[in-house]
């Protein structure tokens, strides 16, 4: 049995999951979660805290998911010095993110110096981007000189549910055209075929594409530059607004992120919860049309993340929205397990994966290390 240590800071989450025995996928041992923020100067606490439970347990690697790794990390590396650095002077591409990332990662590698550490990030999903969905509109010796590119991300998640629905459809990945979703704190649209992403609907940050809890999703840049120059913001004010404040936090008048709040108060009479819902199904539903332009066909439509998995509501109003490609309201609400959701001869097949990062952070650990 191999044992891997793997850390997932998200933007309002912390998790660390034990994972033993990849024969079959992964089998989580134990697991520590919080919906919350990381507080860099605690991560260690909370580490060491988590490690006590398990200090008769051989662990023979720890995996950290990185969001965000610039040019410095494309693939899955093992975190030295120099690599570590490297990815700290790309912080402000998703400061959200990377911090309470990097804080772990300096955490982990002070409490267990002799295992091999290794930065699996969310963008090699999205590595070979082809070109015309990679490549922004802006003047070439921007691009060259700042790298700017779609990155795209949550391909931690992406690369678990592809896997999944090809176990669960009996067929190669390498034979599947998919339109997945990751709907969560942070959420994103994607277009695999063949296992490989064509499209995505995050860019080169983690703000970019639908609204989420608090981050807004794409926006008109003239707006933005009207904002700075015409609307009185600060710099600073701006980017608190774009990352913190916007999204469903924004959407419904500061009163949450949280969709199962939304729902709950939409259902209450609250028009602004109403409205929030509204504008982030028909979002996502618009992502999902786009990316399928991507794909010769869709075989399969598939919902992860944490909202994706257990928020039925919030696929009933994304797959109504989806009639003209084919797509029907889920015809079960949910489910225990992985499996279908649509009707057995539906059109275009609905699935729903359960998000299990944990387990494929530890497969690309391990890949990397072999």
């Amino acid at each position: 049995m191999t044992t891997v240590l793997t850390v997932n800071a998200g933007s309002s989450s912390l998790r660390l999951d034990l994972v033993d025995g990849l024969v079959d996928g992964g089998t989580l041992i134990d697991s520590a979660h919080a919906e919350r923020a990381v507080d860099p100067r605690a991560a260690r606490d909370e580490l060491s805290a988590f490690l006590g439970r398990h200090h008769d347990r051989d662990i023979e690697a720890v995996a950290h998911r990185l969001v965000h790794g610039g040019e410095a990390v494309r693939v899955p590396a093992i975190a030295d010095d120099e690599t570590v650095a490297a990815v700290r002077a790309f912080s402000g591409l998703a400061p959200l993110h990377l911090p309470p990332a990097l804080a772990l990662v300096d955490a982990a590698r002070e409490l267990l110096p002799a295992l091999p550490h290794v930065l699996c990030p969310d963008t090699a999903f999205h590595a070979d981007l082809p070109g015309e969905a990679a490549t922004y509109a802006l003047p070439s010796d921007w691009r060259e000189r700042h790298g700017l590119r779609r990155y795209g991300f949550h391909g931690l998640s992406y690369g678990w549910a592809a896997d999944r629905v090809a176990e669960l459809t009996g067929r190669p990945v390498e034979e599947l055209d998919l339109v997945l979703t990751h709907l969560g704190g942070g959420s994103s649209v994607c277009a695999v075929s063949g296992g490989r992403s064509l499209d995505t609907s995050m860019g080169f940050t983690p703000l970019d594409g639908v609204p989420m809890s608090r981050r807004s999703g794409g926006v008109d840049p003239g707006m933005l530059l009207w904002l700075l120059s015409e609307g009185g913001l600060t710099l600073d004010e701006l980017s608190e607004g774009l990352w913190r404040r916007s999204g469903l936090t924004g959407l419904s008048g500061g009163r949450s992120g949280d969709t199962r709040e939304l729902v709950a108060a939409q259902r209450d009479g609250d028009q602004e919860a109403a409205l929030a819902m509204a504008v982030f199904c028909h979002r996502v539903s618009r992502e999902i049309a786009a990316a399928a332009t991507s794909l010769g066909r869709i075989d399969a439509l598939v919902f992860t993340g944490e909202i994706g998995w257990d928020q039925p509501e919030v696929r009933h109003d994304v797959c109504r929205r989806l009639r003209v490609l084919g797509v029907e309201p889920p015809a079960v609400a949910g489910r225990d397990d992985d499996g279908l959701i649509s009707a057995r001869d539906a059109a275009v097949p609905v699935f729903l994966v359960e998000p299990r990062e944990a387990l494929q952070l530890a497969r690309e650990c391990l890949k990397a290390l072999a």
